[in-house]
C-alpha cells in the first residue's frame, strides 16, 4: 500500500514543525510549505530520519496565485494528497488600542490568515476529490482560542480566527459526503518564536492560574492531536472543534 501525504504550511519551524514531525512518525511523507527559498539546514534530514519522503515548496499562501504550484508540487511528489495542515499564519502587526487599528495591518492579517488558508483549502479539496485512494482524507486547520475569547489589544488577529473557524464549519459540511474529515485545532498558550516576545507576561499569567494545566503548550501537543486526527480514527467527528490549550478556554467563575 501506498503512503499517505500531507502538506503542512508554514512548515519550517514552531507548531508547523511539530507537526510534519508528528505526521511523519504517524506514516505519512510530507511537504512542507514556507515562505524561505530553501529548506532550512536539518528540515529535509529530520524528516527522512524519521521514514518519510521529503519535499519542500516556497509559498506565501496569502498570493493565491501560488496554490496551484504547491498543489502541483504535492501531486508530483507523492502522487496524492491526504491531508493539510493549514498551520501558516502571523500574529497582529501591532498590539494596542484597536481604536488606532490600522486598515492595512487588519488587510495583512487577514489576507493571510483567513483568505489566504480559506482558498488554499479549496484548491486541496478539489484536489483531493480528483484524486480516489485507500487512505483516509482530511483537512485539519490551526486557528486558535483566540477565535472565541477576545483580546481587544489584536482584534484583527481573533477576527482571522473567527474566521477561519467558520470556515471550517462549511467545509466539514460540504465535505463531510466525500468522506473528507475536517477539523478546527484550537491551541492556547503555545511556546513557539511567535510567543517568545511575551514569554515573560504570560509566564506570570499561567503562575497565576491562567491555564489550568498549570503550564506552557508545547508544539508538540499540537502536533499530536493532528496527527491522531489525520489518522482517520475520528472521522465521524468532522467538524469538530479540538482545544489544545490545558483547560484555558473552559468558562469558570
Amino acid at each position: 500500500m501506498t503512503r499517505p501525504a500531507a502538506i503542512v504550511t508554514g512548515g519550517a519551524r514552531g507548531i508547523g514543525l511539530a507537526c510534519a514531525e508528528a505526521l511523519a512518525d504517524a506514516g505519512f511523507d510530507i511537504l512542507v510549505a514556507d515562505l524561505a527559498e530553501q529548506a532550512p539546514d536539518g528540515l529535509a534530514t529530520d524528516i527522512a530520519g524519521r521514514g518519510a519522503k521529503f519535499a519542500y515548496v516556497p509559498c506565501d499562501i496569502a498570493d493565491l496565485a501560488s496554490h496551484t504550484t504547491l498543489v502541483d508540487a504535492a501531486t508530483r511528489a507523492f502522487g496524492r494528497i491526504n491531508c493539510l495542515v493549514n498551520n501558516a499564519g502571523v500574529g497582529a502587526a501591532v498590539r494596542g488600542d484597536l481604536l488606532d487599528l490600522k486598515p492595512e495591518n487588519f488587510d495583512r492579517t487577514l489576507g493571510i490568515n483567513l483568505r489566504g488558508t480559506v482558498f488554499l483549502s479549496q484548491a486541496v479539496a478539489k484536489a483531493m476529490l480528483a484524486t480516489p485512494g485507500d487512505h483516509t482524507k482530511s483537512i485539519i486547520t490551526i486557528t486558535s482560542v483566540s477565535a472565541e475569547m477576545a483580546s481587544p489589544e489584536r482584534p484583527d488577529y481573533c477576527i482571522s480566527k473567527a474566521g477561519l473557524s467558520m470556515w471550517v464549519k462549511n467545509l466539514a459540511l460540504r465535505l463531510a459526503p466525500e468522506n473528507i474529515g475536517v477539523f478546527e485545532v484550537r491551541p492556547g498558550i503555545i511556546r513557539t518564536d511567535m510567543t517568545s516576545g511575551v514569554a515573560a507576561k504570560y509566564d506570570a499569567l499561567i503562575d497565576g492560574g491562567l491555564v489550568p494545566a498549570k503550564r506552557w503548550g508545547e508544539a508538540s501537543d499540537i502536533g499530536a492531536v493532528v496527527a491522531a486526527l489525520a489518522g482517520g480514527k475520528f472521522g465521524f467527528s468532522t467538524g469538530s472543534i479540538i482545544n489544545v490549550d490545558g483547560a484555558l478556554s473552559v468558562p469558570r467563575l
